[in-house]
Protein backbone atom coordinates (compact mmCIF):
# COMPACT_ATOMS: atom_id res chain seq x y z
CA UNK A 1 0.00 0.00 0.00
CA UNK A 2 1.78 3.18 -0.89
CA UNK A 3 -0.05 6.80 -0.12
CA UNK A 4 1.21 10.36 -1.50
CA UNK A 5 -0.11 13.53 0.39
CA UNK A 6 0.20 16.56 -1.28
CA UNK A 7 1.12 20.03 0.88
CA UNK A 8 0.49 23.47 -0.20
CA UNK A 9 1.13 26.58 1.65
CA UNK A 10 1.27 30.12 1.19
CA UNK A 11 4.60 29.88 -0.11
CA UNK A 12 5.37 26.35 -0.49
CA UNK A 13 4.72 23.25 -1.74
CA UNK A 14 5.66 19.76 -2.18
CA UNK A 15 4.64 15.82 -1.24
CA UNK A 16 4.95 13.00 1.47
CA UNK A 17 5.62 9.62 0.12
CA UNK A 18 4.87 6.65 1.87
CA UNK A 19 6.05 3.61 0.41
CA UNK A 20 7.49 0.55 2.31
CA UNK A 21 11.21 -0.34 1.22
CA UNK A 22 11.78 2.73 -0.75
CA UNK A 23 14.45 4.55 1.20
CA UNK A 24 17.46 3.22 -0.84
CA UNK A 25 15.64 4.28 -4.16
CA UNK A 26 14.88 7.50 -2.65
CA UNK A 27 18.50 8.19 -1.81
CA UNK A 28 19.26 7.24 -5.57
CA UNK A 29 16.64 9.52 -6.58
CA UNK A 30 17.96 12.71 -4.87
CA UNK A 31 21.88 12.51 -5.60
CA UNK A 32 20.89 12.33 -9.15
CA UNK A 33 18.32 15.12 -9.22
CA UNK A 34 20.58 17.43 -6.77
CA UNK A 35 23.22 19.60 -7.43
CA UNK A 36 24.99 19.41 -4.07
CA UNK A 37 24.23 17.20 -1.28
CA UNK A 38 24.80 16.80 2.25
CA UNK A 39 23.56 13.74 4.01
CA UNK A 40 22.88 14.40 7.86
CA UNK A 41 22.55 10.90 9.31
CA UNK A 42 21.32 9.33 12.78
CA UNK A 43 24.47 6.45 13.55
CA UNK A 44 21.33 4.38 14.76
CA UNK A 45 20.06 4.22 10.89
CA UNK A 46 23.87 4.32 9.03
CA UNK A 47 23.70 0.77 7.44
CA UNK A 48 20.70 1.78 5.59
CA UNK A 49 22.98 4.79 3.78
CA UNK A 50 25.87 1.97 3.64
CA UNK A 51 23.85 -0.27 1.19
CA UNK A 52 24.53 2.34 -1.45
CA UNK A 53 27.37 1.42 -3.71
CA UNK A 54 29.19 5.11 -3.81
CA UNK A 55 28.10 6.16 0.13
CA UNK A 56 31.85 6.72 0.61
CA UNK A 57 31.70 9.35 -2.46
CA UNK A 58 29.21 11.25 -0.98
CA UNK A 59 28.80 14.26 1.67
CA UNK A 60 27.85 12.80 4.70
CA UNK A 61 27.76 13.97 8.28
CA UNK A 62 27.02 11.13 10.83
CA UNK A 63 25.32 12.14 14.37
CA UNK A 64 24.77 10.44 17.75
CA UNK A 65 21.01 11.54 17.95
CA UNK A 66 18.98 12.32 21.15
CA UNK A 67 17.03 15.45 22.06
CA UNK A 68 20.20 16.69 23.61
CA UNK A 69 21.86 17.33 19.84
CA UNK A 70 19.36 20.41 19.82
CA UNK A 71 21.44 23.18 20.81
CA UNK A 72 23.19 25.69 19.85
CA UNK A 73 26.69 24.52 19.99
CA UNK A 74 25.90 21.35 17.70
CA UNK A 75 24.09 24.34 14.96
CA UNK A 76 27.21 25.56 15.04
CA UNK A 77 29.57 23.25 14.83
CA UNK A 78 27.42 21.61 12.12
CA UNK A 79 27.04 24.30 9.92
CA UNK A 80 30.77 24.86 9.51
CA UNK A 81 31.14 21.32 9.04
CA UNK A 82 28.05 21.77 5.81
CA UNK A 83 30.05 24.96 4.62
CA UNK A 84 33.19 23.87 4.58
CA UNK A 85 31.78 21.11 2.26
CA UNK A 86 31.06 24.39 -0.04
CA UNK A 87 27.18 24.54 -0.27
CA UNK A 88 25.31 26.64 -2.61
CA UNK A 89 22.22 28.14 -1.97
CA UNK A 90 20.56 25.08 -4.79
CA UNK A 91 22.35 22.92 -2.15
CA UNK A 92 20.16 20.45 -0.57
CA UNK A 93 20.22 19.04 3.06
CA UNK A 94 18.70 15.36 3.62
CA UNK A 95 18.10 14.59 7.03
CA UNK A 96 18.13 10.61 7.61
CA UNK A 97 17.10 10.28 11.24
CA UNK A 98 14.09 10.62 13.76
CA UNK A 99 12.44 13.73 14.80
CA UNK A 100 15.49 15.54 17.31
CA UNK A 101 17.73 15.45 13.79
CA UNK A 102 14.70 16.77 11.70
CA UNK A 103 14.12 19.27 14.40
CA UNK A 104 17.85 20.72 13.89
CA UNK A 105 18.82 20.13 10.20
CA UNK A 106 15.50 22.15 9.66
CA UNK A 107 17.02 25.11 11.76
CA UNK A 108 20.23 24.57 9.97
CA UNK A 109 19.01 24.47 6.39
CA UNK A 110 16.79 27.22 7.39
CA UNK A 111 19.49 29.70 7.88
CA UNK A 112 22.50 28.72 6.31
CA UNK A 113 22.95 31.24 3.33
CA UNK A 114 19.80 32.38 4.12
CA UNK A 115 17.69 28.79 3.47
CA UNK A 116 18.59 26.10 1.38
CA UNK A 117 16.98 23.11 0.17
CA UNK A 118 15.82 20.09 2.79
CA UNK A 119 14.82 16.69 2.32
CA UNK A 120 13.27 14.81 5.30
CA UNK A 121 13.34 10.61 5.60
CA UNK A 122 12.11 10.04 9.13
CA UNK A 123 13.02 6.61 10.40
CA UNK A 124 10.84 6.61 13.56
CA UNK A 125 7.16 6.45 14.13
CA UNK A 126 7.13 9.71 15.77
CA UNK A 127 8.92 11.31 13.09
CA UNK A 128 6.77 10.32 10.25
CA UNK A 129 3.38 11.35 11.73
CA UNK A 130 4.69 14.17 13.66
CA UNK A 131 7.85 16.65 13.52
CA UNK A 132 8.41 15.80 9.41
CA UNK A 133 5.19 17.28 8.81
CA UNK A 134 4.51 21.08 8.75
CA UNK A 135 7.93 23.01 8.93
CA UNK A 136 8.64 23.70 12.26
CA UNK A 137 11.65 22.76 13.62
CA UNK A 138 13.98 24.21 16.90
CA UNK A 139 16.74 23.87 19.03
CA UNK A 140 16.59 23.69 22.90
CA UNK A 141 17.97 26.16 25.21
CA UNK A 142 18.13 25.98 29.25
CA UNK A 143 14.84 27.51 29.58
CA UNK A 144 12.58 24.98 27.86
CA UNK A 145 12.31 22.70 24.50
CA UNK A 146 12.25 24.49 21.38
CA UNK A 147 12.43 27.79 21.75
CA UNK A 148 14.41 29.29 19.38
CA UNK A 149 13.48 27.70 15.30
CA UNK A 150 11.74 28.85 12.66
CA UNK A 151 8.63 27.41 10.07
CA UNK A 152 10.73 26.16 7.08
CA UNK A 153 9.07 23.56 4.62
CA UNK A 154 10.96 20.93 2.95
CA UNK A 155 11.43 20.04 -0.61
CA UNK A 156 9.53 16.32 0.30
CA UNK A 157 9.14 14.00 2.17
CA UNK A 158 9.90 10.29 2.10
CA UNK A 159 8.03 8.11 4.75
CA UNK A 160 9.33 4.79 4.53
CA UNK A 161 7.23 2.07 7.00
CA UNK A 162 9.19 -0.80 6.68
CA UNK A 163 12.56 0.70 9.06
CA UNK A 164 10.59 1.36 11.34
CA UNK A 165 11.01 -2.99 12.25
CA UNK A 166 13.89 -1.96 13.81
CA UNK A 167 12.40 0.30 16.43
CA UNK A 168 12.18 -1.24 19.81
CA UNK A 169 8.34 -1.36 21.49
CA UNK A 170 9.16 2.37 23.57
CA UNK A 171 10.02 4.03 20.29
CA UNK A 172 7.16 2.39 18.87
CA UNK A 173 4.44 4.03 21.63
CA UNK A 174 6.26 6.84 21.44
CA UNK A 175 5.47 7.74 18.07
CA UNK A 176 1.71 6.18 18.88
CA UNK A 177 1.43 8.58 21.18
CA UNK A 178 1.28 11.50 18.55
CA UNK A 179 -1.38 9.25 16.43
CA UNK A 180 -4.08 8.94 18.71
CA UNK A 181 -3.42 12.53 19.72
CA UNK A 182 -4.94 13.14 16.06
CA UNK A 183 -7.69 11.30 16.78
CA UNK A 184 -8.34 12.74 20.20
CA UNK A 185 -8.01 16.21 19.10
CA UNK A 186 -9.72 15.69 15.59
CA UNK A 187 -11.76 12.70 14.45
CA UNK A 188 -13.98 10.86 16.53
CA UNK A 189 -14.13 7.58 14.24
CA UNK A 190 -10.02 7.37 13.94
CA UNK A 191 -9.83 7.18 17.62
CA UNK A 192 -12.26 4.45 17.78
CA UNK A 193 -10.65 2.65 14.37
CA UNK A 194 -7.44 3.11 16.49
CA UNK A 195 -9.25 1.02 19.31
CA UNK A 196 -9.76 -1.41 17.27
CA UNK A 197 -6.31 -1.59 15.24
CA UNK A 198 -3.88 -0.43 17.80
CA UNK A 199 -2.14 -4.19 18.57
CA UNK A 200 -1.93 -4.18 14.34
CA UNK A 201 0.17 -1.45 14.50
CA UNK A 202 2.02 -2.32 17.44
CA UNK A 203 2.86 -5.57 15.07
CA UNK A 204 3.66 -3.48 11.99
CA UNK A 205 0.53 -4.94 10.19
CA UNK A 206 2.11 -3.03 6.89
CA UNK A 207 -1.46 -2.06 5.89
CA UNK A 208 -3.22 -1.05 9.10
CA UNK A 209 0.30 1.27 9.98
CA UNK A 210 0.49 2.59 6.38
CA UNK A 211 -3.10 3.82 7.23
CA UNK A 212 -3.00 4.95 10.42
CA UNK A 213 0.64 7.03 9.12
CA UNK A 214 -1.44 8.34 5.95
CA UNK A 215 -4.64 9.18 8.59
CA UNK A 216 -2.42 11.56 10.78
CA UNK A 217 -0.70 13.53 8.29
CA UNK A 218 -4.34 14.04 6.61
CA UNK A 219 -4.97 15.48 10.32
CA UNK A 220 -1.87 17.50 10.87
CA UNK A 221 -2.20 18.81 7.44
CA UNK A 222 -5.70 20.32 8.03
CA UNK A 223 -4.32 22.15 10.66
CA UNK A 224 -1.48 23.10 8.72
CA UNK A 225 -2.83 24.68 5.48
CA UNK A 226 -5.60 26.92 7.71
CA UNK A 227 -2.28 28.24 10.02
CA UNK A 228 0.88 27.65 8.89
CA UNK A 229 2.80 29.65 11.54
CA UNK A 230 0.25 29.33 14.15
CA UNK A 231 -1.16 32.66 13.83
CA UNK A 232 -5.07 31.78 14.16
CA UNK A 233 -6.92 31.79 18.17
CA UNK A 234 -9.81 29.71 16.72
CA UNK A 235 -10.78 25.76 16.20
CA UNK A 236 -8.98 26.25 13.08
CA UNK A 237 -5.55 27.11 15.00
CA UNK A 238 -2.45 24.65 14.62
CA UNK A 239 -2.11 25.36 18.46
CA UNK A 240 -4.26 22.56 18.82
CA UNK A 241 -1.91 20.14 17.35
CA UNK A 242 -0.27 20.81 20.82
CA UNK A 243 -2.67 19.15 22.46
CA UNK A 244 -0.40 17.89 25.32
CA UNK A 245 2.66 19.46 24.68
CA UNK A 246 1.93 22.60 26.98
CA UNK A 247 2.63 19.98 30.03
CA UNK A 248 4.14 17.44 28.30
CA UNK A 249 7.67 19.88 27.24
CA UNK A 250 7.25 20.94 30.42
CA UNK A 251 7.97 17.57 32.19
CA UNK A 252 10.86 16.82 29.50
CA UNK A 253 12.32 19.99 30.75
CA UNK A 254 12.30 19.38 34.23
CA UNK A 255 13.71 15.94 33.59
CA UNK A 256 16.31 17.79 31.24
CA UNK A 257 16.05 15.06 28.36
CA UNK A 258 17.70 12.30 30.20
CA UNK A 259 15.50 9.97 28.89
CA UNK A 260 13.18 9.20 31.44
CA UNK A 261 10.56 9.88 29.38
CA UNK A 262 11.05 9.76 25.46
CA UNK A 263 8.84 13.01 24.02
CA UNK A 264 5.65 10.29 23.56
CA UNK A 265 5.63 9.37 26.91
CA UNK A 266 6.06 12.91 28.39
CA UNK A 267 3.21 13.89 25.78
CA UNK A 268 1.14 10.49 26.66
CA UNK A 269 0.64 12.57 30.41
CA UNK A 270 0.44 15.74 29.33
CA UNK A 271 -2.69 14.94 27.15
CA UNK A 272 -4.43 13.35 29.94
CA UNK A 273 -3.59 15.88 32.35
CA UNK A 274 -5.25 18.00 29.57
CA UNK A 275 -8.20 16.06 29.28
CA UNK A 276 -8.58 15.34 33.23
CA UNK A 277 -8.39 19.19 33.22
CA UNK A 278 -11.06 19.48 30.57
CA UNK A 279 -13.35 17.31 32.92
CA UNK A 280 -12.81 19.56 36.11
CA UNK A 281 -14.02 22.54 34.32
CA UNK A 282 -16.77 20.97 33.23
CA UNK A 283 -15.62 20.66 28.81
CA UNK A 284 -15.51 17.06 28.59
CA UNK A 285 -17.83 14.22 29.74
CA UNK A 286 -16.32 11.55 32.39
CA UNK A 287 -17.09 9.26 29.93
CA UNK A 288 -14.68 10.59 27.29
CA UNK A 289 -12.34 11.39 30.00
CA UNK A 290 -12.42 7.93 30.82
CA UNK A 291 -12.75 6.37 27.00
CA UNK A 292 -9.16 8.34 26.61
CA UNK A 293 -7.44 7.03 30.02
CA UNK A 294 -8.18 3.36 29.61
CA UNK A 295 -7.25 3.22 25.75
CA UNK A 296 -3.88 5.24 27.01
CA UNK A 297 -3.50 2.36 29.99
CA UNK A 298 -4.68 -0.93 27.64
CA UNK A 299 -1.81 0.48 25.52
CA UNK A 300 0.75 0.91 28.12
CA UNK A 301 0.93 4.55 27.84
CA UNK A 302 2.01 6.75 31.17
CA UNK A 303 -0.62 8.56 32.41
CA UNK A 304 1.36 10.57 35.36
CA UNK A 305 4.34 11.38 37.12
CA UNK A 306 5.37 11.48 40.61
CA UNK A 307 6.69 14.74 40.17
CA UNK A 308 4.01 16.59 37.43
CA UNK A 309 2.93 19.34 40.13
CA UNK A 310 6.32 20.18 41.24
CA UNK A 311 6.42 23.81 41.04
CA UNK A 312 9.44 24.09 38.89
CA UNK A 313 7.34 22.29 36.11
CA UNK A 314 4.68 25.16 36.51
CA UNK A 315 7.87 27.84 36.18
CA UNK A 316 8.33 25.95 33.09
CA UNK A 317 5.29 26.12 31.59
CA UNK A 318 4.87 29.91 32.78
CA UNK A 319 7.98 30.48 29.76
CA UNK A 320 5.81 28.31 27.64
CA UNK A 321 6.33 29.75 23.76
CA UNK A 322 2.66 29.19 22.79
CA UNK A 323 1.79 32.01 25.59
CA UNK A 324 0.66 35.15 24.34
CA UNK A 325 0.12 38.39 26.43
CA UNK A 326 0.98 37.14 29.30
CA UNK A 327 -1.81 34.56 29.15
CA UNK A 328 -1.06 30.40 29.01
CA UNK A 329 -2.72 28.79 26.18
CA UNK A 330 -4.13 25.36 26.79
CA UNK A 331 -5.53 23.18 24.62
CA UNK A 332 -8.80 21.49 26.08
CA UNK A 333 -11.19 19.01 24.98
CA UNK A 334 -14.89 19.11 24.69
CA UNK A 335 -15.43 15.61 23.66
CA UNK A 336 -13.28 13.05 21.56
CA UNK A 337 -12.49 14.70 18.13
CA UNK A 338 -13.32 18.41 19.65
CA UNK A 339 -10.13 20.03 20.92
CA UNK A 340 -10.30 23.88 21.42
CA UNK A 341 -7.68 26.57 22.68
CA UNK A 342 -8.35 28.32 25.65
CA UNK A 343 -5.99 30.95 27.36
CA UNK A 344 -8.56 31.64 30.66
CA UNK A 345 -7.22 28.90 32.65
CA UNK A 346 -5.40 29.49 35.83
CA UNK A 347 -2.52 26.71 36.37
CA UNK A 348 -3.41 26.25 40.34
CA UNK A 349 -6.53 24.69 39.16
CA UNK A 350 -4.51 21.60 37.41
CA UNK A 351 -3.27 20.66 41.12
CA UNK A 352 -6.91 20.22 41.42
CA UNK A 353 -6.94 17.19 38.93
CA UNK A 354 -7.17 13.63 39.76
CA UNK A 355 -6.11 10.95 36.95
Amino acid sequence: MNKKINIKTKNDSYSINIEKNSIIKNIKKIIYKNNKVVFLIDKKVFYIFKKLNNYKNQNYITINCSEKIKNFNNYANLSEKIIKIGIERNSTIVAIGGGTLGDLSGFIASTLLRGINLILIPTTLLSQVDSSVGGKNGINTKSGKNLVGTFYQPKSVIIDPSILSTLSKRELLSGYAEIIKHGIINDKKFFYWLNNNSKKIFKLDNNILTQAIYKSILIKRKYVLKDEKEKLKNSHSRAILNFGHTFGHALETFYKFNQKFTHGEAISIGMIIAASFSHNLGYLSLKDFEKIKIHFLSNNLPVQDENMFNKKIFNIIDKDKKNLNGKINFVLLKGIGNAFLSNKQNLKNLKKISI
